[in-house]
């Protein structure tokens, strides 16, 4: 491809869209080629650059996602999971890339997502970072070399405005986590203790979330039994990275074939 591959940025109004559009303003591997928002919207019919309180770019604010994604080779995606499944499908016809970083999809969701992905490239992660992709697999590895008798939790803090709990990320942990011990997360996943809950249940894993402030991301991960403990822990200072990442990932993704990927297939770190 001698062209720039072109990128569609979704929920382009909001924090992470926003940060997603400079990251891709400032490279010189990916274009600027859609933005989106929901129907609606009052930047629609809007100059991107102009909406954002700059100078205009050439990209008017849309909510037809097939028109844009007709016209590039990546969207990237944080928003809803209604909107992603949605969008998923969309991407697919169109042969398009699809960067995925929302969070709180359900089992239904990710069978669209799933089907989707038999004919386009899906990368999907519950976080982008390097050093979180590190720390899922370091998690991975400790819980295999630990047996139940060490409790694991997981606690995880996030700005004031995130809608769901606990974080994809903290989830992503947990599943390497439970994965490491040959379990199922599901079988095992404890959350949102309260009132006399009884002593806790040898081989659970715990979850905790704090929401607060402006805290961009942190994830820690306790070992604990009688007489030590071991943590593991990852802190997001800049949100800028999560952008980096996606869009490296969009960029990974033009020469693969159709199917499902994470970020620890972007970053060499796969099994």
């Amino acid at each position: 491809m001698t062209e720039k591959p072109g990128v569609v940025v979704t929920g382009v109004s909001g924090r992470m869209g926003r940060m997603l559009v400079r990251e891709i303003l400032d490279s010189d591997r990916l274009r600027l080629a859609g933005a989106l928002e929901r129907e609606g919207h009052d930047w629609l019919g809007r100059d991107l650059g102009e909406a954002m309180g700059g100078a205009a770019l050439g990209v008017v604010v849309q909510d037809d996602p097939l028109d844009a994604f007709a016209r590039a080779q990546a969207v990237v995606d944080f928003t809803t999971p209604a909107a992603t499944v949605g969008f998923a499908d969309l991407a697919a016809q169109a042969r398009a890339v699809h960067v995925i970083g929302t969070t709180g999809l359900s089992d239904a969701d990710l069978h669209r997502i799933h089907v989707a992905a038999r004919h386009a490239v899906v990368v999907r992660a519950g976080n982008m970072s390097l050093g979180v992709n590190l720390l899922t697999q370091v998690t991975r590895r400790v819980a295999a070399a630990l047996d139940a008798d060490w409790d694991i939790e997981i606690v995880e803090a996030h700005h004031n405005r995130k809608v769901d709990a606990p974080s994809g990320t903290a989830l992503m942990l947990g599943e390497a986590a439970a994965a490491g011990r040959g379990v199922a997360l599901e079988k095992v996943s404890d959350r949102g203790r309260d009132g006399l809950t009884g002593a806790r249940e040898r081989g659970q894993i715990g979850f905790h979330a704090i929401r607060g402030g402006d805290i961009v991301g942190e994830h820690e991960v306790i070992f604990a039994a009688a007489g030590e403990r071991i943590t593991l822990k990852h802190v997001a200072s800049d949100r800028a990275l999560f952008a980096r990442g996606a869009l490296r990932a969009a960029l990974w993704g033009q020469d693969k074939a159709p199917g499902e990927y994470d970020m620890l297939d972007v970053l060499g770190l796969g099994d």
